[in-house]
């Protein structure tokens, strides 16, 4: 991570946004145009809920792709130990790392220039920080921390890429282990509080917690028969010949052509009456 030899460029001339300082880096010493990092000392409104602790935390814009959080870890160190770097891909809250994270599913990646918080375990570092933009531009690559690019990553990405079956198996078992105990765990919870009242006297009904239904008697039995055999003789003396249904169809067909005739006449009428005739 040795700085190369140049003369130092000012935040304007490197197009840094108003109160930030540009310092620049490049990925090797074969780059002959440097990249800028803006950076600046993360500060919050007092009251304002901060997960990052203050005069020790370095906000840094325009972080390239090839940078990863330790390349960031690396070149900051030089200021003063670094306590973590948070890389994200916007300004923001810091969320709470999951409990587990599945090697798997639900890889998400952040394509792009990128953010980080940078925080140093001495305040010092802030200002040290700031003071790399006076240097030459510092090497995100080299001998001892190389950063693979081009084909070799495209390599690595696919031999990382291919999945070992024994390894996604035992994830998928034990996954579906910790679910079968969360649904066991669910139902007993349920069966304990099927029929207790709530708080405010409610009691939760499930299909599970019906009652059975009583057994019809040989009364009930009989009407309900007697209702379907009378509902089954309706239906088979409607229209019994086919000639009624044609005649019906008839009919309707008969009804609809002398409404028809009777809405030409009526519209005819309305325009003979109107006063204004456009045409």
């Amino acid at each position: 991570m040795a700085a190369g030899k140049g003369k130092p460029v000012t935040a304007a001339a490197a197009g840094a946004p108003a109160g930030y300082t540009a310092v620049p880096v490049k990925l090797s010493e074969k780059q002959q145009s440097p990249h800028y990092l803006y950076v600046k000392e993360h500060k919050v409104r007092e009251g304002t809920d901060n997960t990052y602790p203050p005069h020790r935390t370095l906000f840094v814009l325009n972080i390239p792709p090839y940078c990863t959080k330790a390349c960031l870890s690396r070149l900051f160190s030089c200021c003063s130990s670094v306590q973590s770097v948070n890389v994200c891909e916007k300004p923001g809250p810091r969320e709470k790392p999951e409990a587990s994270k599945s090697k798997f599913f639900n890889l998400k990646t952040v394509p792009g220039f990128r953010v980080a918080y940078v925080v140093f375990k001495n305040p010092a570092g802030i200002q040290a920080a700031k003071s790399l933009s006076l240097q030459g531009p510092l090497m995100i690559s080299s001998e001892s921390h190389p950063v693979k690019t081009g084909i070799c990553k495209w390599i690595a990405s696919y031999a990382a890429a291919v999945v070992d079956p024994a390894e996604l198996k035992a994830e998928v078992d034990t996954f579906m282990q910790a679910y079968d105990q969360k649904i066991a765990e669910e139902e007993a919870k349920a069966e304990e509080e099927e029929g207790v009242p709530d708080e405010e006297g409610w009691v939760k009904v499930t299909r599970k917690g019906r009652r059975p239904g009583l057994p019809r008697t040989e009364a009930a039995s009989l009407r309900v028969l007697e209702r379907e055999k009378r509902k089954r003789a309706r239906k088979e003396l409607l229209n019994f010949y086919a000639w009624q249904h044609r005649e019906t169809k008839r009919e309707n067909i008969a009804q609809l052509r002398k409404k028809f005739e009777e809405d030409k006449q009526r519209i005819a009428l309305m325009r003979a009456q109107r006063k204004f005739r456009p045409y």
